[in-house]
């Protein structure tokens, strides 16, 4: 749990914004490139840049280099930050891409907004 816990800013960046289903799934333990995904779900296309504007500044924030790809997607969006990598989807491409199942090895860390 502890790069999960290491990009726990993002998920309150985005928990701020309302994104929907946060998910952390670590990935260092399974030879990834990276350690970490997050997974967030916006309920329109404004949401959905909301929520990437939002985790945007929270990576650039801490240092990153932040690469967008998707940006006009209306279903799956993408922010890399090297070891992190944040997709924001919409209901229909969450359902459709399915990432939890596809790293179901992984550790899944199920985000809880603290006020």
């Amino acid at each position: 749990m502890g790069k999960l816990v290491e990009y726990g800013y993002i998920c309150d960046a985005l928990a701020g914004k309302k994104g929907q289903e946060i998910v952390g799934i670590g990935l260092g333990e399974l030879g990834s490139l990276l350690d970490v995904f997050i997974l967030v779900t916006g309920n329109s296309e404004l949401h959905m840049k909301a929520l990437m504007e939002a985790a945007q500044e929270a990576m650039e924030h801490k240092g990153l280099t932040v690469r967008l790809e998707g940006e006009n997607s209306p279903n799956w969006r993408l922010l890399d930050g090297g070891d992190v990598a944040v997709h924001v989807f919409s209901r229909k491409g969450r359902d459709f891409y399915k990432v939890e199942k596809l790293w179901g090895d992984a550790e899944i860390l199920n985000y809880q907004y603290k006020e």
